[in-house]
């Protein structure tokens, strides 16, 4: 599957196809903080990363890798955990999202792009 750059809302079920090409339960995704757009699709955050930094002029210091399960619901739908979160140059010393306000931004435009449908 394609990397593709989500601008406009996609529902629940739309992911959960996705997600049953890739992985199986989940999908990987990479937040624009900034723009509140997501990349969906890659096998590794990081090129979900690239895609955004080169189609959408992201900024890594707005990037951050999330899984998303379709089938989830509260705050199991929402894993912040991927290797592009470590910028130890902009505050982020883990593979979590450790500030919380970017945690908030991040599950507002998870919410707007991804609907139950």
């Amino acid at each position: 599957m394609a990397i593709e750059i989500i601008r406009e809302p996609i529902t629940r079920n739309q992911l959960r196809q996705i997600a049953e090409q890739q992985f199986g339960d989940f999908v990987k995704a990479v937040v624009d903080s900034e723009h509140e757009i997501m990349a969906i699709g890659g096998e590794l955050h990081a090129d979900e990363e690239v895609l955004l930094s080169e189609e959408a002029e992201s900024k890594r210091e707005c990037t951050w890798g999330i899984n998303l399960y379709p089938d989830n619901a509260g705050e199991e739908w929402i894993e912040f955990d991927s290797m592009v979160n470590i910028k130890p140059q902009y505050g982020n010393r883990s593979r979590n999202v450790e500030n919380p306000e970017i945690r908030e931004k991040i599950k507002t435009i998870v919410k707007k792009l991804i609907r139950d449908e």
